[in-house]
């Protein structure tokens, strides 16, 4: 699969190479693929979670609490730093979860001014149920590529990420 194809970015480069020839169009057409990737990819991947009645965020709390063990369980400040969420962005997700019967609040064993928030036991059945067809999408995505194309792509995007991520 490795010949070249044609694409809008290409179309976008052409206009600006007509009217702009003294610019070096390069980076602008790797961002403006990355941003359509992450924009295509994006649709098919939220389509697993709205056919099983979640939102992306709602997802990405569900993920969190399965991610941390046994018993599936974090403080709502931790989720909101794990996530780069405000804590009233969080507080609108629990409620949502906690409506749906997927997470529970509760009071901190520890310090009953604290609040716990879990895993109930059908948010982890969902969740199990919901990564794992997250998984095989992506996978699906990738498909295109090599295995020796991805593990490319992955330390491209690694490096790229790491050095941006660094200048914050």
């Amino acid at each position: 699969m490795g010949e070249m194809t044609t694409d809008a970015v290409d179309a976008i480069a052409a206009q600006w190479r007509h009217e702009r020839p003294d610019l070096d169009l390069e980076a602008m057409a790797i961002i403006g693929r990355l941003g359509r990737l992450s924009v295509v990819a994006g649709k098919e991947i939220e389509a697993v979670f709205t056919a099983h009645g979640l939102q992306r965020g709602e997802f990405d709390v569900l993920a969190a609490l399965r991610r941390s063990g046994a018993p599936y369980e974090l403080n709502p400040s931790v989720l909101a730093e794990t996530l780069m969420l405000s804590r009233a962005g969080m507080t609108g997700r629990l409620d949502r979860l906690e409506s749906a019967g997927l997470v529970r609040r509760a009071a901190d064993a520890g310090d009953r001014r604290a609040i716990r928030v879990a895993l109930t036991d059908r948010g982890l059945e969902l969740v199990d149920l919901v990564v794992t067809e997250h998984t095989e999408n992506e996978t699906r995505l990738l498909s295109v590529l090599s295995a020796k194309d991805r593990k490319e792509l992955d330390r491209l995007t690694r490096l790229l990420l790491a050095d941006l991520e660094g200048r914050q």
